[in-house]
């Protein structure tokens, strides 16, 4: 089966959160069952030529926009064994970052629509496109339009993400007339590109099955549920995997102690390097709750921020990194030099930081308001830290809650969406740690050995792509 990606970004090529991820795994993954996987999405200028050496397939091709023309190159690169296609335009992409504060309406359009002129003159053709988030969500209704082949997919990866435009823009970028319907969210004025990846696509799936559930609701909707539930016959949940390459403790280079479920010895020689790089007390005898999060209130900041006294005062020590809201950047800059021996945040996106918090935690906390998967606490669970989690989306269908004596379960989960909750689930998961030891040591390989890989996702969808491919030729 031949499948086309179009995506904004992927890991290793250029990464901003999950969806690089998914993006850059799940090809490869495919491939491996034997699919013929390709990947197409912008050249940023963030990317390293050095490590992904491109060369020209087609050396332009014109992108009516915004009532004037722009060209565009596509190169190719190759990640492993995946096909990249890079469309090169240095007005919209050449800038040192993904993407932008104000210009992302603009340069998403473009970038779609030079997907379609490169499929017009591309030797390869798709059987089906697999179109990712809002920045894709017009390729389903060109298809459609220009009556092509292909079947398409459209995966939202978050659904508080739309690409949110009004009548002004809509009548300048000229696409008024390429749709029939331009539906409103609920309660605002504003139209949305995703809408469009939702009502064009051949099947609309997303990233968990509790997630496919929410996302029907006024809670979990984001103003555009009533259209979600016209396509609910059509709506497919497929939890993410992780790569297994990339995140594996008994190989990682980031790493100064690999270790595995059968020897977990390194992992305490992680957690004292970890603690030592970032100032803390070196101490065994304390529990380590890792934490790397884009750092907003989806993420749970709101509930940390009024349960942090209480947090604080619990014998632990809690490792913070990410980025985020300015707001939760003083709240911890502020917090973090009055509990210097509990507290470590990092305001930045650190990969081999990441994966020594990953190795040296023994909790790894996600309090979410919502979760469409998470790969947080999957990527936890393969390095063998306990996850601490709310009961929502992706979380719900990948971490089961521990029983008492810690024999059953994958995790500390809790539900109502309240500060004063999570202090009491963090109290629970630190008494636990303190008190059942010999469990605890059972419990981090037994979690590490669930299979969170991409083999079992790959699979449910290649079967998804055949399904839909088949609907799609039956069609007269």
């Amino acid at each position: 089966m031949k499948i086309l990606f179009a995506a904004s970004e992927a890991t290793p090529l250029a990464k901003v959160g999950g969806l690089a991820d998914v993006v850059g795994s799940l090809p490869k993954a495919l491939t491996q069952l034997g699919e013929d996987v390709r990947l197409i999405m912008p050249k940023y200028g963030v990317i390293d030529e050095g490590k992904f050496p491109s060369t020209t397939v087609i050396e332009s091709i014109s992108v009516s926009i915004m009532r004037r023309t722009e060209t565009a190159r596509v190169k190719q690169t190759m990640l492993g064994k995946v096909p990249i296609y890079l469309v090169e335009n240095t007005r919209y992409f050449g800038r040192a970052s993904v993407y932008s504060e104000n210009e992302d309406l603009e340069r998403y359009l473009f970038f779609s629509k030079a997907v379609m002129e490169f499929l017009k003159v591309s030797d390869w053709r798709p059987e089906v496109i697999h179109c990712h988030d809002w920045h894709t969500g017009l390729i389903p209704l060109w298809v459609k339009k220009l009556g092509l082949p292909a079947a398409t997919v459209f995966t939202i990866h978050n659904l508080a993400y739309q690409g949110p435009f009004d009548d002004r823009w809509l009548a300048a970028s000229d696409l008024g007339s390429a749709a029939d319907r331009w539906p409103k969210k609920a309660g605002t004025t504003d139209m949305t590109i995703m809408s469009q990846g939702v009502l064009n696509a051949d099947v609309v799936s997303t990233v968990s099955e509790t997630y496919a559930k929410e996302i029907l609701t006024k809670q979990y909707g984001e103003g555009v549920e009533e259209l979600l539930r016209l396509r609910q016959k059509d709506l497919v949940g497929i939890v993410n995997g992780i790569d297994y390459d990339e995140y594996n403790p008994e190989t990682d280079p980031h790493l100064p102690f690999h270790y595995s479920a059968s020897d977990l010895s390194g992992k305490a020689g992680n957690k004292a390097e970890l603690q030592a790089k970032l100032k803390l007390p070196v101490n065994p005898k304390v529990p380590l709750v890792g934490m790397i999060s884009r750092l907003d209130e989806q993420k749970g900041l709101d509930i940390i921020e009024k349960a942090a006294p209480g947090i604080m005062a619990l014998d632990l020590q809690l490792a913070i990194l990410g980025r985020g809201r300015e707001k939760y950047h003083l709240f911890l800059s502020q917090l973090a030099p009055e509990y210097p021996a509990k507290l470590s945040v990092t305001l930045d996106f650190n990969n081999p930081l990441a994966h020594l918090i990953y190795a040296g935690s023994d909790l790894f906390l996600m309090p979410s308001s919502f979760e469409p998967c998470g790969l947080g606490q999957l990527i936890a669970m393969r390095y063998g830290a306990v996850p601490l989690v709310r009961h929502t989306g992706g979380l719900v269908d990948t971490v089961a809650p521990l029983s008492p004596d810690l024999s059953e379960g994958s995790g500390f989960v809790f539900k109502e969406y309240d500060s004063g909750v999570l202090l009491e689930t963090v109290t629970t998961a630190v008494v636990a740690w303190q008190k059942h030891a010999a469990a605890w040591k059972k419990l981090s390989p037994r979690i590490m050995g669930l299979d969170f890989s991409w083999r079992a996702s790959a699979a449910k969808y290649l079967a998804m792509y055949g399904k839909v491919l088949r609907k799609r030729r039956a069609l007269p």
